[in-house]
């Protein structure tokens, strides 16, 4: 079964991140820990891209093909992947439903925190959030 990953676009840090993710298809981090768990990021796994304010913008799998390149950050700072099967979505899915659905799949003491680059999930989690995604958040 894949990994599930909430991957942050960090606009706040820099408004170019996140559009550079969603022209290019693609998740990445650019500060230690996180961009080495970009890294970890294997063939097939599930990543939703989420904005702050907004919440999950952008889905995809994961290639498995990490990425460096240099940013203004810093050298070699940018860990990246390609995603196969990119969408953006019509309509962002909030916090607050993602929440919901994860508890769906679990119970009421799961909880996300969302003060985090990056979001490791159950995989059968992120399975349900992409059907979600696919029947409510798409055309």
């Amino acid at each position: 079964m894949p990994k599930a990953y909430i991957v942050n676009t960090n606009k706040s840090n820099n408004a170019n991140n996140e559009l550079e993710m969603l022209c290019e298809g693609k998740v990445a981090a650019y500060y230690s820990p996180w961009k080495y768990f970009i890294d970890e990021m294997e063939s097939n796994d599930i990543v939703f891209l989420y904005s702050n304010g907004r919440g999950i913008i952008a889905r995809g799998m994961a290639t498995g093909i990490v990425e460096i390149k240099n940013n203004a950050g810093g050298e070699n700072n940018e860990h990246y992947m390609h995603l196969n099967r990119f969408q953006e979505l019509e309509t962002p899915l909030s916090s607050s439903t993602i929440s919901e659905l994860v508890k769906e799949m679990t119970d009421e003491n799961y909880k996300i925190f969302w003060n985090q680059t990056m979001i490791h999930i159950p995989g059968f989690v992120g399975e349900h959030i992409w059907r979600h995604i696919s029947r409510n958040c798409m055309r």
